[in-house]
């Protein structure tokens, strides 16, 4: 069985950014909240916290004002050949919805076609439309494989993330070293353990 392999880095992915959040409203509510925690959001170093936190929380829950088929605008392609496609080492950021946290790291992402390809630049792009809401790293995971089957209906989709969660690294020494992993099998992948394997054997090789 044969493979592409690419490595892509989720840092620019060409998208404007566009959003119909209230951030009037988000400035006022991250106001209180300073408030509430003890500070004055009044003092210099604070005096333009709360635009800016409304403007960066926009931005990393942009996801949800982003739709699937948008984002890849097109970009799937007729094939002949049913060879394993193996993306790898698409960076994702994302915010824990249990104590609204930075989590990050990677996501490996392989297919099997049958009869259609995505461009490679579009799976930054479907890992960041997901990443880009307040998640869980198994659903996360889950909802990239869902949307590469609804895109190319091919034979099977596999996604493995690894990630690293502050809510766990800043709420006890002992767990600073820690990473999750969690993969979603779909198709021939939840079905044959040889695919799998091929699967994990491309990831373990260098790039």
């Amino acid at each position: 069985m044969h493979h592409h392999e690419e490595l892509v880095h989720l840092e620019d992915t060409g998208l404007e950014f566009t959003t119909t959040c209230d951030l009037e409203r988000l400035r006022s509510l991250v106001a209180q909240w300073l408030e509430i925690i003890g500070e004055d959001p009044h003092r210099e170093g604070l005096v333009r916290t709360p635009q800016r936190v409304a403007e960066a929380w926009a931005f990393l829950t942009r996801g949800y004002r982003q739709n699937l088929h948008e984002i890849v605008n097109g970009a799937i392609f007729h094939v002949e050949q049913d060879t394993m496609v193996v993306v790898k080492g698409i960076e994702f950021y994302s915010m824990c919805e249990h104590h609204l946290l930075p989590f990050f790291g990677h996501v490996h992402i392989g297919y099997l076609p049958r009869g259609r390809i995505l461009g490679l630049s579009k799976f930054a792009r479907i890992v960041d439309l997901y990443a880009r809401r307040l998640q869980v790293q198994e659903r996360l995971t889950n909802q990239i494989a869902e949307a590469i089957a609804e895109l190319l209906d091919p034979q099977g989709v596999a996604v493995v993330a690894d990630g690293i969660h502050l809510c766990m690294m800043m709420r006890g020494v002992e767990k600073q070293h820690a990473r999750t992993t969690t993969s979603a099998m779909l198709g021939v992948f939840r079905e044959s353990a040889a695919a799998r394997e091929e699967f994990y054997r491309l990831l373990s090789t260098s790039s």
